[in-house]
């Protein structure tokens, strides 16, 4: 039995899950999801939901022996959950997001843990888009688990994404979590370790971004940071490291429907300047290549740092508002939207596997401090003419005398 507003914990979960791991023959699927709360379920009508055929959970779960339904479960215990399942048993691990399950193979004499990646949910899109999403994934889910009824296999299935998509709202309680949320949206955005490229001992890439999104001819989102950072399918084998120059090249396959192959690739160098006697490291341009077409390219803007140093900045992408901007250089990159948070990157002079201190893309006079010195020259500017208008007051040197002669001013006075 399950309270309201109880959130599971990452040692609550595992207890939930031992009959999984106990259970023979063992086979084990996990839908897994960038963002999933169970109000993606529940905010529309009934009749929406209807509309859109969001059926196949509730009959799985209904047709199912056992079933278990956890409305809120803590985002460290989801986080970690694949790790988790690797140690917990000797499995056969299978991680796919070719969605074409009819090719899928598995060999029920040994354990097997299938990983199906789930096209994700983009946040910043209206309801009905999330609905949509929600709706195609509760049909990949419902083949797959038709295909393996068909064939005899029996499996269990976890349906969890890596964190929530929503965050209650409620005027009452707005006020206290404004200040915990903050807190939480920090913890969450050092949660997993960055991505790094090694050579032999020695670590010459590291990479990190808190969130990691593309938009394809302005219409197909692409979410890349969980096969980055968490899942870590991305395919580095192609980054290639030197004393001058290096490339992170980032492959992922099948990243969302309608894209079989896509590779991301950051060029930088490092130079000697003269004029401050010392090398800096440049991020040069960044290239996106689609199912091995025409190359996208774009050049960076205000992207350097001493070579000793990482490089780091809040947002970086192809809008103009953002402080590093990707600026297209041919007409293929017009067809791309870039979306960097937490941006961190350093391709040089790496020790011990960690970030040197990062040098960021914001300047020093920020558009605060010049409103402030524009602010304060304009009130010293008129403190400083008032005194030099009191300054040229003068007074009378001589007064009447009512007992004697009136006074007399002559003109030239």
């Amino acid at each position: 039995a399950l309270h309201e507003g109880h959130i599971v914990s990452a040692q609550e979960l595992t207890v939930l899950l031992q009959p999984v791991f106990t259970q023979n023959p063992r086979n084990l699927i996990l839908f897994l999801q960038d963002t999933l709360s169970i109000d993606d379920f529940t905010y529309l009508s009934e009749s929406y939901v209807n509309k859109l055929s969001i059926i196949l959970l509730q009959e799985i779960l209904q047709s199912s022996p056992s079933s278990l339904v956890l409305p809120a479960v803590d985002c460290e215990a989801i986080r970690y959950l694949l790790s988790f399942l690797q140690e917990s048993g000797d499995w056969k691990l299978t991680y796919t997001t070719n969605l074409n399950f009819s090719q899928l193979e598995l060999d029920t004499s040994k354990p097997n843990l299938l990983v199906v990646q789930l096209q994700p949910l983009v946040s910043d899109l209206n309801e009905i888009f999330i609905q949509e999403a929600i709706a195609e994934n509760d049909k990949i889910i419902g083949r797959l688990t038709m295909d393996l009824q068909e064939r005899g296999i029996h499996f269990s299935v976890i349906y969890t994404a890596v964190r929530p998509s929503r965050i209650s709202r409620r005027t009452g309680v707005a006020s206290e979590l404004r200040r915990q949320l903050m807190a939480t949206e920090e913890e969450d955005s050092l949660s997993y370790p960055p991505l790094n490229k090694t050579t032999g001992n020695d670590t010459c890439i590291l990479f990190y971004a808190s969130n990691f999104s593309l938009t394809a001819n302005g219409s197909v989102p692409i979410d890349l940071t969980n096969s980055t950072f968490v899942t870590r399918t991305v395919d580095i084998s192609s980054s290639e490291c030197s004393d001058s120059n290096t490339t992170l090249s980032l492959r992922y396959t099948n990243p969302v429907n309608g894209i079989s192959s896509l590779e991301i690739r950051f060029l930088m160098t490092k130079k000697f300047y003269t004029g401050s006697a010392r090398y800096w490291s440049t991020l040069d341009s960044v290239e996106i290549e689609q199912d091995g077409g025409q190359s996208a390219k774009f050049n960076v803007s205000v992207m350097s740092a001493p070579a000793e140093y990482s490089f780091h900045c809040q947002l970086v992408g192809t809008d103009n508002l953002y402080p590093a901007k990707l600026i297209p250089t041919n007409d293929e990159a017009e067809n791309w939207d870039v979306f960097i948070s937490g941006f961190q990157i350093q391709g040089f002079n790496i020790e011990n596997n960690q970030f040197s201190y990062a040098s960021d893309c914001t300047g020093f006079f920020t558009p605060g401090i010049w409103m402030g010195l524009v602010t304060s020259v304009i009130l010293v500017w008129i403190l400083t003419y008032g005194i030099h208008m009191i300054m040229q007051l003068t007074t009378n040197s001589r007064f009447d005398d009512p007992k004697g002669p009136a006074l007399s001013v002559p003109q030239t006075e």
